[in-house]
């Protein structure tokens, strides 16, 4: 038995009552299941979802026309020699005007997909992986029960040598501390497991998590992809398409600018009726304003500085794209390449070993800290395994973010 303690700012978190938008069932859990909860039911999934819809709205808003203008002016206000005029207005956008500002919004809208298709990517990414954490953190807790069990069972068989007068009291009191060590180890691995699960269901809302287990293979390693699948993968990576498609908007709302050099002309239509001649005469006009003191020079200017701005931040993208993918990838092989050497010569070796001592301690001819130490050697080899998968799961899956694992369109 052992006492779990939080930190006050935990305590806290896990006393509140907080909103849950899903609740998984209390039964084991694949990483098919995870992946779906999480992309169904996240939060921040589903406020990108809305931005989409919002800014699909801009671009019905953005192909709007002008409304007419209904105006009535009188002159006098005695009926005999009054003047009533009823005039319809109607703005004519020229320049272009309406097509530069549906090309400007329809670029956001593509942006905002791009964002979204992003988005449901790094949630599915996240789901994978925090799947795995919890596949990692319930071998590691199998690993520190088990070596919890082997300290008890060796500080008792020290115990029993110890009354026998076979070994010294010192021994005794090393098992002691070892049996209490592993102890604490598996706290230590039962608080990370507990986190662990938290963190895979918080991704579709659920602050309480209800499945019993994540069902799957620890040790199952993500494949190495090739360099020619990388290289390809990553000219259409999400963060360049979105780069590229604010270099575009941004030369749309550059011609939005250019467009507002021209004036708009507004046509005017009406009807005046004179009391005091006693007839009614056409009223026909136009009018446009004279470009003189503000031609619009200054946003004109400041929207071609900022497309070169996001021209550069494309090749700034690009530039930092390449160096990130690379380190995911070394990191990725490196994950292969140390779980391989750890699975074929160092766990062999590590187990063997303990085996023999522990073998040579029953029958009297190791001590208890040979016993120890290769418990801990084992223990340890374990570990670093575990560690070597995790490595090379996080590396697989910040691989994917990078290069996008849907489509634009998806």
């Amino acid at each position: 038995m052992y006492t779990r303690f939080y930190p006050l700012g935990l305590a806290l978190l896990l006393a509140c009552p907080a909103y849950t938008h899903a609740q998984e069932a209390a039964t084991p859990i694949t990483l098919s299941n995870a992946v779906a909860l999480a992309l169904d039911n996240n939060p921040e999934l589903s406020a990108a979802r809305h931005e989409l819809e919002a800014v699909d709205a801009t671009v019905t808003q953005a192909g709007a026309r002008p409304n007419p203008e209904l105006s009535t002016l009188m002159e006098d206000t005695r009926k005999s020699t009054r003047t009533t005029t009823i005039q319809l207005n109607q703005p004519i956008e020229l320049g272009g005007k309406r097509a530069a500002r549906i090309g400007a919004a329809e670029r956001a809208r593509e942006a905002a997909r791009i964002e979204l298709t992003i988005r449901r990517d790094e949630i599915r990414i996240a789901a994978t992986s925090a799947f795995f954490t919890v596949l990692t953190a319930q071998e590691r807790r199998r690993l520190a029960q088990e070596s919890a069990d082997l300290a008890r069972s060796a500080a008792d068989a020290t115990g029993r040598r110890v009354t026998a007068g076979k070994i010294s009291p010192v021994e005794e009191t090393r098992a002691r501390v070892a049996a209490a060590s592993a102890r604490l180890e598996l706290s230590q691995a039962d608080g990370e497991l507990d986190l662990a699960r938290r963190r895979l269901a918080g991704l579709w809302g659920n602050a309480q998590p209800r499945f019993t287990l994540a069902e799957g293979t620890a040790g199952q390693l993500p494949p190495l992809p090739a360099i020619a699948d990388i290289a390809e993968r990553s000219a259409d990576a999400p963060q360049l398409r979105l780069a590229r498609i604010e270099v575009e908007r941004r030369q749309a709302l550059s011609k939005i600018e250019s467009s507002k050099r021209i004036p708009d002309a507004t046509l005017s239509l009406g009807r005046k009726r004179d009391e005091e001649a006693g007839r009614s005469m056409w009223v026909v006009g136009v009018s446009m304003p004279l470009p003189f003191l503000d031609s619009n020079r200054g946003n004109l200017e400041e929207a071609l500085r900022r497309t070169d701005k996001a021209r550069d931040e494309l090749a700034a993208a690009e530039t930092r794209l390449r160096t990130d993918i690379a380190q995911a990838y070394e990191k990725l092989r490196n994950a292969h390449a140390e779980v391989a050497v750890l699975h074929s010569d160092i766990l062999p070796g590590a187990q063997s070993a303990y085996a023999a001592a522990g073998k040579g301690f029953e029958l009297g001819k190791f001590n208890f800290l040979e016993v120890l130490d290769a418990q801990r050697t084992l223990f340890q080899a374990r570990s670093q395994y575990l560690r070597a998968i995790s490595d090379a799961h996080l590396a697989s899956a910040e691989l994917e973010r990078l290069l996008g694992s849907a489509g634009p369109n998806q």
